[in-house]
């Protein structure tokens, strides 16, 4: 999976503790490892960015064991609900965590492999990994990623941002996220060293780290660039940075122009990508030279993969500048989906056409851009609201940070600020929309609410002001 034997001796995971292993050591642990489990199963990989999770993680791909990616911060009746409904046979968890009843059977890096006396059961030999999509934190659906996704989308992605074992890549994003673990899947395809740390952005341990191991890249979310703005990334002294990519969710258009102006006057590469769970990651990227004269856009489907819009009635867009469903078509594209282990015996219920959810455009030169999302409209008064529209104009018109939700006839604006914009707020949205004032009210809030991987967490929000 790995071609752990072609770069056998070169480091392949260091962190800011000083420890490191290389390709080699991968290779003698998933065989370790593999002896322990003795076949394929489903296993509960509690993730933290550290050595002994990722080497985990590879080592269970290699022996064809079926990791459950989970946060090691989990809620606990979380936990046990997944493991009632998934019975896996093994936990891979941080030595620190304890579970009554589980057998330690393993050590390595501070990681404990625990036997848990559940039964094996059938598994379609296609599926490789089950992973949380970014709306199902507090229910047990789970993404079924086959090998054929995986190595599809891993080989895409080296192709696009052309990755090769020179690379210093740094962990900035949860690894149990489909998007941090497809940097970690990319990279040590490739050959390249992966710089761990569970240091944040926010933290001057990170930046000393980066700096003295020289990262080559970072990867990101909106909320990530959100956060490098206030510290004034650009105007930090990184010699070794040669790359930004960009997916989790849309950056706002005013953050794409300044990192983008700033990688292209820096001799940097900025990638803005697209990507969902069910796609096992990224779907499109645009370009770097267009990503300042097409800001906003997500560009060009990924090598291998196809875009196309729909209309209502399931029906092919032709012409350009005309928003319909964006639905993709590449290897990349998932078996579907698990609510217990009984779903775990399915094959492919997709074949390779994945219907994103997303209202999108292409223009004259074959570029899209996300306008919307089918299930982001209200109905209020007869007219139909594009909820992503309406946060979008406030976040410009105000420069304050705004989520939109509501219900039909009644559309709620989220804001962090004080109440004094609220009435200028209301006036404008209801101008720009011909939507009558009593059916807008502005909550004044602390922060936005975030899921782990910094997407608002609209959920959270409905059931405050509901």
């Amino acid at each position: 999976m790995w071609n752990l034997d072609k770069h056998k001796g070169s480091p392949a995971l260091l962190d800011d503790k000083g420890d490191s292993v290389t390709y080699s050591d991968i290779a003698e642990e998933s065989k370790a490892i593999g002896d322990k489990i003795g076949g394929r199963c489903v296993i509960f990989a509690l993730c933290t960015n550290s050595i002994g999770s990722i080497v985990g993680y590879a080592s269970f791909l290699e022996n064809r064991i079926v990791p459950v990616m989970l946060s090691s911060e989990i809620d606990r009746n979380l936990l046990s609900d997944l493991d009632s409904k998934y019975r896996p046979a093994f936990y891979w968890a941080p030595s620190e965590m304890e579970f009554k009843g589980l057998e330690k059977v393993h050590e390595y890096k501070g990681y404990s492999l625990l036997r848990t006396g559940y039964e094996r059961y059938d598994i379609n030999p296609d599926t490789c990994v089950l992973l949380t999509t970014s709306g199902s934190t507090g229910n047990p659906k789970l993404v079924r990623q086959s090998y054929r996704n995986v190595l599809s989308n891993t080989e895409s992605i080296i192709e696009y941002l052309g990755i090769d074992s020179s690379e210093r890549p740094i962990t900035i994003l949860p690894f149990n996220y489909t998007y941090g673990i497809s940097v970690v899947n990319t990279h040590l395809y490739a050959g390249a060293t992966i710089l761990v740390t569970d240091k944040s952005v926010m933290q001057k341990e990170f930046w000393t780290f980066f700096k003295e191991q020289g990262a080559t890249s970072i990867s990101g979310v909106p909320y990530t660039y959100e956060m490098l703005e206030r510290l004034r990334f650009r105007n930090m002294k990184l010699d070794s940075l040669k790359t930004m990519t960009q997916a989790g969710g849309r950056l706002s258009e005013s953050l794409q122009m300044k990192f983008g102006e700033y990688a292209l006057s820096s001799g940097r590469r900025f990638f803005v990508m697209y990507g969902q769970c069910e796609a096992t990651a990224r779907m499109a990227y645009l370009p770097p030279e267009h990503v300042v004269d097409h800001c906003g856009f997500i560009g060009v489907a990924i090598p291998g993969g196809e875009f196309m819009l729909t209309d209502t009635d399931g029906k092919i867009i032709g012409s350009p500048n005309t928003a319909g469903e964006l639905v993709y078509k590449g290897d990349n594209v998932t078996l579907g989906y698990a609510l217990s282990k009984d779903d775990l015996t399915k094959g492919d219920e997709r074949n390779g056409i994945l219907h994103t959810g997303d209202i999108a455009e292409r223009d004259e030169q074959g570029f899209y851009r996300i306008v919307g999302r089918m299930n982001r409209f209200l109905k209020v008064y007869g007219n139909r609201v594009n909820m992503d529209d309406v946060e979008k104009m406030v976040n410009r018109e105000f420069s304050v940070d705004c989520a939109c939700v509501g219900r039909d006839d009644h559309v709620v604006l989220c804001v962090v600020s004080d109440d004094s914009v609220n009435p200028r707020i209301i006036d404008f949205i209801s101008q720009k929309t011909n939507i009558n004032r009593i059916a807008i009210s502005v909550r004044n809030i602390p922060e936005i609410p975030r899921n782990e991987s910094g997407k608002i967490s609209y959920k959270t929000l409905n059931d405050e002001v509901s």
